[in-house]
């Protein structure tokens, strides 16, 4: 590294490239939606898209800022995959992007805006997630209304499976209706558009049927949703920190704010340049978490405060103020996965690398 960061993440390309391969392995013919919302996953969005840009055919975002950014990056189609606001569609429109629609209403407006070339939506169906999408009885109706206009052209319908990781007997009778409502669709409006509804999860546990389009998200980071396909993936994000500060302390020091930890004997405590503003859960404290230090574990101490926290490390010689730490990753044969930090912070994967900070640099390696 040519500069030295205080806490910043390294992202693996290849192991990016490895991910998508894998993925590509499993969905055949299917084209790859690269899902990158949320900062690419908190991997950094433009720079984890032009990793993957010879695998995946389209990406996929949350809203029209991150459609822009990643536009000026990127010529691929981009799917905009959250609701767009009002005063956003005539933009969505101009530029190209390929808005998720849930209602007619949508869909009238974005007619009455098109420009010289129809607007292509993704018409979503809700079939059990309750967020987006027009309730399933009544999808048919309005989709031969939505397809019916003149300057809308349907791009792709899909839906979102909401426990494709919890509930495998809801999961395929989700998808078996789904499979019968796109039957009713092309009977009633041919045409070539496509049809997508697997996510990571889905792809790996409900790869029948494949449909259209696939959307990989978090397998792409190298975290899989289910644990008995970690194996399958590498994860992409090494989040380090250094230490700023080392104190001999002695016995009976109290640690952070609330003094939950006293030192129970003569300790050798090193202070991080790393704190829950830049993502590193709160949560985390006094619960057994552990860092990385030279490839050893070394406790948590105390509360993670804004800016710092404090580790143990007793047990290392020679341990220096500069020193890298890992928060995240492997360091020789010792690990501190996503799937731990999550377990212990009573969270899930995604919110563990969404939640990482600006003031963290992306670093591609």
């Amino acid at each position: 590294m040519k500069e030295n960061y205080r806490c910043w993440a390294e992202i693996d390309r290849s192991a990016l490239r490895h991910n998508a391969k894998v993925v590509r392995e499993r969905i055949g013919a299917a084209q790859m939606l690269a899902v990158v919302k949320a900062n690419g996953y908190g991997h950094g969005m433009v720079g984890v898209a032009q990793a993957l840009a010879e695998d995946a055919q389209l990406f996929g975002v949350a809203n029209l800022e991150e459609a822009t950014e990643l536009r000026a990056a990127l010529l691929h189609p981009i799917i905009i995959l959250g609701p767009a606001l009002p005063e956003e569609r005539s933009t969505i429109a101009e530029r190209g992007f390929i808005p998720s629609i849930s209602t007619f209403g949508e869909a009238q407006d974005f007619n009455r805006i098109a420009g010289a070339a129809p607007v292509e939506v993704n018409f979503k169906v809700d079939t059990g997630m309750g967020r987006m999408g027009v309730p399933e009885a009544e999808a048919l109706e309005v989709f031969k209304k939505v397809s019916g206009l003149p300057h809308i052209k349907i791009h792709s319908v899909s839906t979102h499976l909401p426990v494709s990781n919890e509930d495998a007997e809801y999961t395929r009778d989700e998808l078996l209706r789904f499979g019968r409502i796109v039957k009713q669709f092309r009977a009633v409006a041919p045409g070539d558009f496509k049809a997508h509804v697997l996510q990571s999860a889905g792809v790996l546990a409900f790869a029948d049927p494949l449909f259209d389009i696939v959307r990989a998200g978090i397998v792409l980071y190298g975290i899989s949703p289910l644990p008995e396909f970690q194996e399958l993936f590498k994860p992409a994000m090494t989040w380090k920190t250094r230490i700023a500060l080392v104190r001999e302390m002695p016995k009976g020091s109290s640690i952070s704010y609330g003094r939950t930890f006293i030192t129970p004997r003569k300790m050798r405590i090193a202070t991080l340049s790393a704190g829950y503003a830049d993502g590193y859960p709160r949560h985390l404290s006094n619960r057994h978490a552990a860092v990385l230090v030279r490839g050893q574990r070394c406790a948590l101490l105390g509360r993670v405060t804004m800016d710092l926290m404090m580790i143990d490390v007793s047990k290392i010689n020679d341990v220096q103020a500069g020193d890298e730490v890992v928060l995240m990753g492997r360091d020789g044969n010792e690990e501190v996965s996503c799937a731990e930090l999550a377990e212990r912070a009573g969270t899930i994967t995604w919110e563990i690398t969404t939640r990482i900070g600006s003031r963290v640099r992306r670093v591609y390696l």
